[in-house]
């Protein structure tokens, strides 16, 4: 065991070694991203770096990074090993279905079978479990009946406060239409349907789709760096996760809500 180890050291510390460690590292267990644009404000911002969980939903087939070849460019599967499947509410790494050598990071809002549209920018969703399965679930949010089946307004936004729409976008012609308006629609078996918290900010699932399995590489693990626009290190997000990343938004969120309370009771407006 002893020799065994050592010829291991010695192996890692080789430059072949340290290569073949670094790259099952990202084919398999963690890669690193970068936020680019604004689309899942206030979760995640731009200029966020994190590492993305690579083994979150299965193992996805490796690509060379920065080129993004397959290491078996004779395969069209994006997908090498199946495994678990996005829950509601996850925040999703995925290949665009369009151009699979980039990557986009969205909310799931909605899983195989579900159904869903958007009205006056509001999110309705009819559960695939069934209309008893929202009246247990969904005890507290606003819920309508429409075409016979009930559907939850909104159902992610008290969970996920960095949800939120821009008041300055409104339904003049100047803004695309599924940005207020989309009709109802049923997700695919094997697809999920993709939203930015951002919501009058992104380019998403409302525009090109639903995104399909073999597609998801993984979900953001932590930060691992994080810059402004004006190249200030934000050292508050560094090794936050996701989850940690809300909770001062959650915060800010009650304190607003509090002072609001406390303007009306004191007739101040």
């Amino acid at each position: 065991m002893k020799n065994f180890i050592s010829k291991a050291y010695r192996f890692s510390n080789s430059w072949t070694g340290t290569i073949i460690i670094v790259l099952f590292v990202i084919f398999f267990i963690a890669q690193a991203f970068r936020i680019p644009s604004g689309s899942m404000k206030d979760t995640l911002l731009v200029g966020d770096h994190l590492f993305g969980k690579k083994f979150a939903y299965g193992i996805p087939m490796p690509h060379i990074p920065f080129i993004e070849i397959s290491i078996m460019p004779w395969s069209d599967s994006l997908k090498l090993i199946d495994g678990d499947k996005p829950k509601r509410g996850d925040i999703v790494i995925f290949r665009y279905p369009h151009n699979t050598k980039t990557h986009f990071v969205k909310r799931c809002v909605a899983l195989p079978d579900d159904e869903l549209f958007v009205v006056d920018k509001n999110l309705f969703l009819h559960h695939r479990e069934g209309d008893a399965w929202i009246k247990e679930h969904f005890k507290g949010y606003e819920i309508i009946n429409f075409a016979g089946k009930l559907w939850v307004k909104n159902p992610y936004m008290k969970k996920h406060p960095g949800i939120h729409h821009d008041d300055k976008i409104v339904n003049n012609g100047r803004y695309p239409l599924p940005i207020f308006d989309f009709e109802p629609f049923k997700v695919e078996k094997g697809n999920y349907f993709m939203m930015g918290d951002n919501r009058d900010h992104s380019n998403d699932s409302r525009f090109w789709g639903t995104v399909p399995y073999e597609n998801l590489e993984g979900t953001p693990w932590f930060i691992y760096f994080s810059i402004d626009k004006n190249w200030e290190i934000r050292w508050d997000r560094i090794g936050k996760t996701p989850t940690d990343l809300e909770q001062p938004i959650h915060l800010e969120k009650a304190i607003a809500e509090r002072i609001k309370e406390d303007k009306n009771d004191h007739g101040l407006y």
